[in-house]
């Protein structure tokens, strides 16, 4: 069993309140650590937002989001209750500076906590409501400030928004917050390549021949078409989720631990991107939008007739990169990203060189290259294929055969949600599993000439139908290597 350790007694003041990211994911993640006790009793939840309401009636709106976003097993009524009565709504506009004096008395009457200031709204809102902070007095030394993804749209918005934000809080109180790092598996990727000398002495181009990272959904854009269309998969996944997984899995080791020691390293892989120039466009990238078809065995429309409009934009994206650094000599990175694909996964597949000779006869079966595969969500885990004897007499015969670990079933504990960690780490300051400024802004220099590239195109984005694995352009990418994507976690050859 983990042990809990409290974190301090904190304010959390959360601008967006009334938003879809704050009932769904922001107010369940905090009553969940109220329920194990990480959370102090004495803490308190303010709610930010220019929809005029009453606490109590704002109360009874998270008492419903947790009734449906928290599985059963885990929803104590009385708890919820609790933690409830820490949560106080007050009603001010982030923009003009208006109705701020409830949020400055709330904070006045406990000076010296802990302030998480969350900013569940959309980047442009950043610098503003970060200036009324600092208007207002509200900034102190015990102060953070939670930035929600995506930080702009390319890299000019990019540097400025951390150019105001920055203007007002020190860089060491900026927590640029990306979900995918607190998943459990996302963190265990460290402790699978730097506490196993097994996994760490083959983690290089001699031994590794590609690495493919999927997150693939099976859901349209529901209720986010607005901002969905203005940004597309490339902006609202790659820049941050898959460029982060790349991070981790292509980083050298680092001397600690210490947040800007793992921070570093993530940099060096960033900016060892091999740029993809614009005559490579054609061979190394895939932009597809789905079009209406099959998903979940409903029939669903396509991107266009969601949106009610034709579009450019790309709900599909398919990338080979490459880091430039000895390690990694000549070993493709595969990423795929999509909305409408057969199944809701994220995972991560590292495929080994096949042995260099088979000292076996023909008839006992084709050898196949050892594979590991890394699975993020739904189910965490780690599967490792490797060959094996098929038992029993009549010769020497090999089948594949899989070393499979579920953490759920392997420790029988719940993990925590990513936002669960996150929010906590924030309160603890330790930014370990944040992103400095400069990662941010090194990620975008690498994905904005694709950016430029594709919107230069006449070519629109490729259509897919609904419920398949993307445009078959995506398979070409990475068939035209002599691989194949892998799709299938439950594969039984």
């Amino acid at each position: 069993m983990a042990q809990i350790i409290p974190v301090q007694v904190f304010d959390a003041v959360v601008f967006g309140a009334t938003g879809d990211l704050t009932l769904r994911k922001l107010m369940p993640s905090l009553y969940s650590r109220f329920r194990d006790g990480q959370m102090p009793r004495e803490s308190r939840v303010i709610a930010a937002a220019r929809t005029e309401t009453t606490t109590d009636a704002y109360r009874a709106k998270v008492m419903q989001g947790l009734h449906d976003h928290i599985a059963a097993s885990d929803f104590d009524e009385a708890i919820a209750t609790q933690f409830c009565a820490c949560v106080q709504y007050t009603m001010l506009d982030g923009v003009t500076g208006e109705g701020w004096e409830g949020l400055v008395k709330l904070l006045a009457a406990e000076p010296e906590r802990i302030r998480v200031f969350y900013l569940a709204t959309a980047p442009d809102l950043y610098g503003p409501i970060c200036r009324n902070l600092d208007a207002n007095h509200l900034v102190t030394a015990a102060s953070r400030v939670v930035l929600e993804k995506p930080i702009g749209h390319d890299l000019a918005s990019a540097r400025a928004i951390n150019d105001e934000v920055g203007h007002i809080f020190e860089e060491s109180q900026i927590y640029r917050i990306d979900h995918f790092l607190g998943k459990e598996t996302v963190q265990n990727l460290m402790a699978l390549r730097f506490a196993n000398a097994i996994f760490e002495r083959l983690w290089n181009a001699d031994v590794i021949d590609h690495v493919q990272i999927t997150v693939a959904e099976t859901v349209g854009v529901e209720g986010r078409a607005g901002y969905y269309d203005k940004a597309g998969a490339l902006r609202d996944m790659v820049q941050n989720h898959l460029l982060q997984l790349l991070c981790l899995l292509a980083m050298e080791p680092p001397v600690s631990l210490d947040p800007d020691a793992v921070r570093d390293e993530k940099l060096k892989v960033l900016r060892g991107l091999r740029p993809i120039s614009v005559h490579e466009i054609a061979t190394h990238t895939v932009r597809g939008q789905y079009v209406h078809g099959v998903s979940e065995g409903k029939p669903v429309p396509g991107y266009a007739s969601e949106l009610g409009h034709a579009s450019q934009t790309e709900t599909f994206v398919a990338l080979k990169a490459e880091v430039r650094a000895w390690r990694w000599a000549g070993v493709p990175f595969y990423l795929r990203t999509g909305k409408r694909l057969p199944q809701k996964v994220s995972e991560v597949v590292v495929q080994f060189r096949a042995v260099p000779l088979s000292i076996f006869p023909p008839g006992a079966s084709e050898l196949e290259a050892n594979k590991l595969v890394i699975r993020l969500q739904p189910d965490e885990g780690m599967l490792l294929k490797l060959m094996s004897k098929d038992p029993g007499p009549g010769g020497l015969r090999l089948r594949p055969a899989r070393l499979d670990i579920s953490f759920q079933k392997a420790f029988n504990t719940r993990y925590p949600e990513a936002y669960e960690r996150l929010l906590m780490d924030a309160v603890r300051g330790n930014p370990t599993l944040f992103m400095r400024r400069d990662e941010v802004e090194a990620a975008w220099q690498w994905i904005e000439p694709i950016i430029h590239a594709w919107a230069d195109a006449t070519e629109a984005p490729r259509p897919y139908a609904a419920g398949s694995w993307g445009p078959t352009a995506a398979i070409a990418l990475i068939e035209r290597d002599g691989r194949t994507w892998h799709e299938d976690w439950g594969e039984e050859d």
